[in-house]
């Protein structure tokens, strides 16, 4: 039988002749990575020459925007739903005053128990019925239950005039709302007409999507019940600093900005660094974004250049 050392001594010498390779591998791996992240340096005659522009991204404060899908409501349904929850409260009111009566017939044995329990058991039905007419009349026009009767008959009167238009802007994609939006721009044809956001409606929409009641005033000639149009909402304002689009660069991780480093090298030239930011949204031709701070400065001309030079990969810039 052959020894047991025999047979592990060919093993460990595998194992170490393995591990010996591997460690080779990872050491060439490791020197090309800190090739391939050494920071670009160039001179101030080297920046002009291949057209780098530095500055400062300002601060800026920018309601945020949100992209909705608008209809233009019915008002007959709003007419019917709120008859139906004002003659359902009346009945409610005259089945509690027949009950009311009956009860005191009944105490002076001038009515039968059999007429009271049958007053009671209408009084109950109907205040049923106000309650599913309530409910109804709120998931469908929440915002408008804190309108008296008056108000409401104006607002019906306005609406069946066409001077004044109710929609319902439906959130794609999202099923919960956080800060209700102050503002609302409805696109009808290349138009921004403003409306007023209301409050959000419970009710999910076909799209199964949370939805927003919005008032038109003064609504265009001709657009009536059924129309479909693009909502721009405006929420509260978000915070960050303006950077011109063609600073953007996009890789694997997210978008970059190029930043100056505060100290230049022994020679004297400019060493620039990827910073990773967060776009929030456009602001005409460029983009709010987070993670920079206010003594920045960044590449916000030439960035390409710099990736390029630091070989990070195929990028593109955020104007392409």
């Amino acid at each position: 039988m052959t020894p047991l050392r025999h047979l592990l001594l060919p093993l460990c010498a595998m194992l170490l002749l393995s591990a010996s390779t591997a460690a080779a591998a990872n050491s060439r791996m490791a020197a090309a990575a800190d090739t391939n992240n050494r920071l670009p340096t160039l001179s101030a005659e080297q920046q002009r020459a291949v057209g780098i522009l530095i500055a400062a991204a300002p601060a800026a404060q920018v309601p945020q925007h949100i992209d909705a899908y608008g209809e233009v409501l019915d008002p007959s349904q709003l007419v019917a739903d709120a008859g139906r929850l004002d003659s359902s409260r009346a009945v409610a009111r005259a089945a509690a005053a027949e009950t009311a009566r009956l009860k005191g017939l009944f105490r002076g044995a001038n009515a039968s128990l059999k007429a009271l329990q049958g007053a009671e058991a209408a009084q109950t039905q109907a205040r049923v019925r106000a309650r599913e007419a309530r409910t109804e009349f709120l998931l469908r026009w929440g915002p408008l239950r804190q309108l008296s009767q008056a108000q409401r008959a104006r607002l019906l009167e306005q609406l069946a005039g066409g001077r004044q238009l109710l929609l319902r802007a439906n959130l794609l994609g999202r099923h919960s709302l956080g800060t209700v939006p102050k503002r609302a721009l409805v696109d009808v044809d290349g138009v921004e007409v403003p409306a007023r956001v209301l409050g959000p409606l419970p009710q999910a929409a076909q799209m199964q999507s949370v939805g927003l009641l919005l008032l038109m005033p003064h609504p265009p000639t001709g657009l009536g019940p059924g129309a479909q149009l693009p909502v721009l909402l405006e929420g509260r304002s978000r915070h960050g600093r303006v950077v011109p689009d063609g600073a953007l660069l996009y890789g694997q991780r997210g978008a970059y900005v190029y930043r100056v480093l505060p100290r230049k090298t022994r020679d004297g030239n400019t060493q620039f660094a990827p910073l990773r930011v967060t776009p929030l949204q456009t602001v005409g031709g460029a983009w709010l974004v987070s993670g920079l701070h206010a003594d920045d400065r960044i590449v916000v001309q030439g960035a390409g250049v710099l990736w390029s030079l630091q070989g990070l990969g195929i990028i593109s810039g955020g104007g392409n």
